[in-house]
C-alpha cells in the first residue's frame, strides 16, 4: 500500500541553472513507484527552464511570475502539486537512488508524524555533517536553533554516532519530507519569513497541533549549502535575527514569549557589539534593522497556532538550557557533550 502513495519532489529554483546541471541527474534517478519531480521556478532570468525542458522533459515545470522568496515561492508552487507526500529539496542537494523509501516507510508507521528529515551530510566533505540540518534540528530554551552534528560553526564528523530514528524539533528545508494534509493544515510557510527559519516555524506550528517531526538516518543526502545567501551576507544576518524573534513570538505562549524575547534582545545587542568590534558594520546594522522591524510589527497578525497542545511531542527536541552558555562558556562543542537530562 505504501508503494501506491504519490510522492512529489519539489525543487524551488531561482537562477540556479549551474546547480541544476550538477545535481538534477541524481534527483531524476530517485526510485519510487509513483514519483513526480517538479521544478518550481521563482522568476529566474537565466536559462534554468530551457535547460530542464530540453534535457529533462519528464520533469514538470511550474512558473512563478517573480521571486517570492523561499516561503512565498513554495507556497505558490505546492498549491499546484497533488501528492500524498511532498519532498522539499534544495537545488544544491545530491541524492542516491533509494533515499525516499526509508523516510516514507517511517512516516507511515504513525499518523502523527507530519514531517521527517534524512541525514544531511556535506557535499564537499562527505565524512562530515552539513550545517543546514545535519542529524536533525533542535532548539534551546532561549530559541537558538542547533543540530545534532552541528552547534554554531562547529561541524562534527559522521562516525555513526547518530544512527537512531527518533523525534526531533525541526527538519531542514534543504531536504524536508511532509505529508500534504499536514502542509495544508499548517497553511504552508509563513510568508513573512521570506527565507531562513521558516522550516522551524512550520515544524513548531505542527508540533503545537500535536504532530511529530522525525529523523531518519537510513536516508542520506549531500548538501552543498550557501547556494542562496552565504554566511557572510548581511541580509542573511538580518533574516536570521529578525526571523528568530518572529519564531518565538508566533509559537510560544504570550508570557513565555515576552520573557524569552526580553532576554534575546539583550543577547542580540551583545552580538551587535561583537560585530562592531570585528569591523562588521553591515552585520551590526542588520541586527539593529531586525529589531526595528520586530518592534514595528509587534502587534501585527501572524499565522500563529492557537491550539498550543501541552503534550510531549510539542516539547520534544527542546533543550532546557542555553546553547550559547554551553558552547561559548563551557566549551561544549558536540551534541553528545550536552546534558541529556535537559532535553524535554
Amino acid at each position: 500500500m505504501t508503494k501506491n502513495l504519490k510522492v512529489a519532489i519539489v525543487i524551488l529554483n531561482w537562477n540556479g541553472v549551474n546547480y541544476l546541471r550538477k545535481f538534477i541527474p541524481s534527483v531524476v534517478s530517485s526510485v519510487w513507484p509513483n514519483l513526480e519531480i517538479v521544478i518550481g521556478d521563482n522568476g529566474s532570468t537565466d536559462d534554468s527552464i530551457s535547460f530542464i525542458k530540453t534535457n529533462y522533459p519528464t520533469v514538470k515545470v511550474i512558473l512563478n511570475d517573480k521571486n517570492y522568496g523561499f516561503t512565498g515561492g513554495y507556497n505558490r508552487i505546492l498549491a499546484q502539486v497533488e501528492a500524498d507526500y511532498y519532498i522539499l529539496l534544495n537545488s544544491d542537494v545530491e541524492v542516491n537512488p533509494n533515499w525516499i523509501a526509508p523516510v516514507i516507510n517511517l512516516m507511515e508507521t504513525d499518523p502523527l508524524i507530519a514531517v521527517a528529515a534524512p541525514k544531511i551530510k556535506s557535499f564537499t566533505d562527505q565524512h562530515y555533517f552539513e550545517h543546514a540540518g545535519a542529524a536533525g534540528g533542535f532548539i534551546d530554551a532561549l530559541g537558538y536553533p542547533f543540530c545534532r552534528g552541528r552547534m554554531f560553526f562547529e561541524i562534527e564528523k559522521d562516525n555513526g554516532q547518530y544512527q537512531q530514528q527518533d523525534e526531533i524539533f525541526w527538519a531542514s528545508g534543504a531536504a524536508m519530507f511532509i505529508k500534504k494534509h499536514c502542509w495544508d493544515l499548517a497553511k504552508g510557510f509563513n510568508e513573512g519569513f521570506f527565507a531562513h527559519m521558516e522550516e522551524i516555524d512550520l515544524c513548531w506550528r505542527l508540533k503545537n497541533s500535536g504532530y511529530k517531526v522525525m529523523y531518519c538516518p537510513q536516508s542520506e543526502v549531500l548538501h552543498m549549502g550557501g547556494g542562496t545567501l552565504n554566511v557572510e551576507n548581511p541580509f542573511k544576518t538580518y533574516l536570521n535575527f529578525r526571523n528568530n524573534l518572529l519564531l518565538l513570538k508566533n509559537n510560544l505562549p504570550f508570557w513565555r514569549a515576552t520573557f524569552v524575547i526580553f532576554i534575546r534582545f539583550f543577547l542580540d545587542l551583545m552580538a551587535l557589539f561583537r560585530f562592531l568590534s570585528e569591523g562588521k558594520r553591515k552585520d551590526a546594522w542588520a541586527v539593529s534593522r531586525a529589531h526595528q522591524y520586530f518592534i514595528r510589527h509587534l502587534f501585527s497578525k501572524e499565522p500563529v497556532n492557537t491550539q498550543l497542545i501541552n503534550n510531549n511531542s510539542a516539547k520534544k527536541g527542546i533543550y532546557n538550557g542555553s546553547i550559547v552558555w554551553e558552547f561559548f562558556v563551557k566549551k561544549k562543542s558536540h551534541f553528545t557533550d550536552l546534558d541529556s537530562a535537559k532535553f524535554l
